[in-house]
């Protein structure tokens, strides 16, 4: 039996924009929810979900010798000055990788339940970038299929597990629901996305997802996928042997063809490719086939996929070799580490030059800290975040448009962001890792101007332990990024880089500031789950988060020494340092205003919740029938009848709301 439960007004800063959303139970009407627990465990044996394993490693010793704690940084003030600057890149390189099989968890349950925390975690990436990326895919595209109704009422079903597939791959059916879903996300925030052809049956192409896809998203679908690590069809028994670069390339021009010919697909030139792993061709092989020149009208842009490392034997069993984390984890905390983007990156260098020189962009389209769901206690670490950012700004120095990181479901270890799990209450919240952070780091360093340019700067005699990148935008030096691998709580090391701009003839005269700001991503050990702020501010800790940053923000002002021609910086051990050195590269990734969103929703009727009037928002009171038509929300697109699924009036919600009626309604057993 619903009832109504009292009307509460709060008034929201003013520099932080509300929406509405309006949610409801996540069981399918009629059905009952079976909670899923989680057992408490020693370290050693935890039973429970990969997501909240309590493993804490040991930080790696200080490296022998020491390095340097003092260190002078030379740079030049003008990029024309600047040997090996990277291409122009955007903030918005990291998006995410979400596996299909686990959107109804990450995303949302259906078109009208969509997932508040993670929209307000991705809008805050939005407001320092302007946009954000998602893939939805992974292996679990390869068998999705599209049908009217699921069994159970779902928007997303797991058929079967296929046996040929070390990573346990569920066979899926969908339904429409997904597109409304994908649709609704990104008429609430600018969510631009790539989505993948079911490659399972070449002879049976299943291209409804291209069709939807286009004709819900409009400009807001970036590319279609063909094939998802192609390279690996043969092991996984996807194709029969031998199957080789050549088959693949045959194989994306029966997709083109297929696409060309049908009539409900209007846009061609929008593919992406070959996104092998690495693991079973280089993708030169797959250039040698003539797969750029071949499609070069119709590529959209140049793909890989690659992890550093991989945790599938322990996972899965009999697939990969077991590792001793412990012993591996300093390969993820030096800048040349066996794990490190840098090392990552070397075989992928000769690919971003031929991509550049077709004129394509190159993405690291699926990519984390370890694949079959990273490494218990290092992939959830504050090592991660500093791994992430030292990740992001190689992959920007490497030419790379893009990078994604791969986000799974509760049994794995690195996603950025976790929901809580299905037995716990929508309003107990989600947990968000330290490598989310690394997003936010980079996002900042790179700025939204679309005309940063990345130099890897070796500071400090190239010690491993200290690495640095500098940042050029708009032609001029506009950031500097400082990282300290090393743990020591006693401060023994942490480092002063004591920067100087141009200096040494008339032509570049001393250019430091009177000051510069600076932004620091701090934690007291790389081992640390939580704990974690970035510039003073904290997602907080497990099942805290309603996905948007807490604290006040701390920019600290350093002086410079102009005279000297010096800006001294230090940066704590462990730490990430951001210096700004103008004004205007600090207001461009400042938030003027940041949308948030917030939940009425409870999945229990038996007993209600207090729930925090500062993370409430309006709920319109609509039940899922009383959704209205809507036309296209995506600009360019047809506008024909897109569905009774999409939500009406949210983008003119986010526009207006800063100060809201919050309405709450328990929901009943049927909702």
């Amino acid at each position: 039996m619903a009832s109504w439960v009292r009307f509460i007004c709060c008034l929201y800063g003013l520099t932080t924009t509300h929406a509405a959303v309006t949610v409801y139970s996540q069981r399918p009407l009629g059905q009952t929810e079976t909670q899923t627990g989680t057992t408490t465990a020693a370290e050693a044996t935890w039973t429970g979900l990969a997501a909240y394993d309590p493993l804490i490693l040991d930080p790696p010793s200080l490296p022998d010798p020491l390095p340097a704690t003092q260190f002078g940084l030379q740079l030049q003030s003008a990029a024309a000055s600047v040997n090996g600057l990277s291409i122009p890149v955007s903030g918005a390189l990291f998006g995410f990788s979400i596996e299909t099989s686990v959107i109804n968890q990450v995303l949302g349950v259906n078109s009208s339940f969509i997932q508040v925390p993670f929209l307000n975690l991705i809008s805050t990436v939005i407001a320092r970038t302007g946009r954000f990326h998602i893939r939805v895919g992974g292996n679990t595209q390869e068998t999705a299929k599209l049908v009217e109704n699921t069994v159970d009422g779902r928007m997303i079903e797991k058929q079967s597990i296929d046996p040929n597939k070390p990573t346990a791959t569920p066979i899926l059916v969908y339904t429409m629901e997904m597109f409304y879903l994908l649709a609704n996300i990104s008429s609430l925030a600018n969510v631009k996305w790539y989505l993948g052809v079911p490659m399972k049956d070449i002879d049976d192409l299943r291209l409804e997802i291209v069709q939807y896809g286009q004709q819900f998203l409009g400009d807001n679908l970036l590319g279609i996928q063909v094939g998802n690590e192609p390279d690996l069809y043969e092991r996984h028994s996807a194709r029969t042997a031998p199957y080789n670069p050549i088959d693949y390339v045959n194989e994306f021009g029966r997709v083109l063809e297929a696409m060309q010919a049908d009539p409900n697909i209007p846009v061609t030139n929008n593919l992406i490719g070959p996104s092998v792993s690495s693991s079973g061709w280089d993708p030169e092989l797959v250039w040698d086939a003539g797969f750029i020149p071949r499609f070069q009208d119709n590529l959209l842009a140049v793909t890989v996929e690659n992890y550093p490392s991989d945790n599938c034997f322990a996972v899965y069993g009999g697939s990969g070799s077991p590792h001793d984390i412990q012993a591996e984890y300093v390969n993820y905390l030096t800048h040349d580490g066996a794990y490190s983007g840098l090392h990552l990156l070397q075989k992928f260098l000769n690919s971003s030059a031929i991509a550049q020189a077709a004129n394509k962009p190159m993405v690291m389209f699926e990519t984390n800290t370890a694949s079959c769901g990273g490494f218990p206690g290092a992939s959830n670490s504050f090592g991660a975040a500093l791994w992430g950012v030292d990740y992001g700004m190689q992959l920007a120095f490497s030419n790379f448009t893009h990078g994604l990181l791969h986000v799974g479901g509760q049994n794995t270890y690195y996603n950025p962001a976790t929901p809580p799990p299905t037995g716990q209450s929508t309003f107990q919240q989600w947990t968000i890792s330290p490598i989310m952070y690394s997003v936010l780091v980079v996002a900042e360093a790179l700025g939204r101007s679309n005309t940063s340019r990345v130099v890897d700067l070796w500071p400090n005699s190239g010690n491993p332990h200290t690495p640095a990148y500098a940042i050029y935008e708009h032609d001029n030096l506009a950031r500097v990024l400082l990282i300290n691998y090393m743990t020591d709580p006693s401060g023994a090391n942490d480092y002063t880089a004591s920067i100087s701009v141009g200096g040494g003839d008339t032509n570049t005269p001393n250019a430091v500031p009177a000051s510069v700001k600076v932004k620091y991503l701090r934690s007291s050990s790389v081992s640390n789950h939580f704990n974690v702020s970035w510039a003073g501010q904290t997602f907080g800790g497990q099942l805290e988060s309603d996905g948007r940053l807490k604290g006040d923000e701390f920019i600290e002002t350093v002086a410079c020494d102009q005279a000297a021609n010096v800006c001294p910086i230090k940066v704590p051990a462990p730490a990430v340092a951001l210096v700004f050195f103008t004004d205007q590269a600090l207001q461009e990734i400042s938030p003027t205003s940041t949308i948030t969103y917030a939940t009425t929703a409870v999945t229990r009727t038996m007993n209600t919740a207090t729930v925090d009037e500062q993370v409430l928002a309006t709920s319109n009171g609509q039940t899922g029938k009383e959704r209205a038509i809507m036309g296209s929300t995506s600009k360019g697109s047809t506008g024909a009848a897109i569905s009774s699924h999409v939500i009406p009036g949210l983008t003119a919600i986010i526009s207006v709301l800063t100060t809201v009626i919050i309405f709450t309604r328990l929901l009943s057993h049927s909702h």
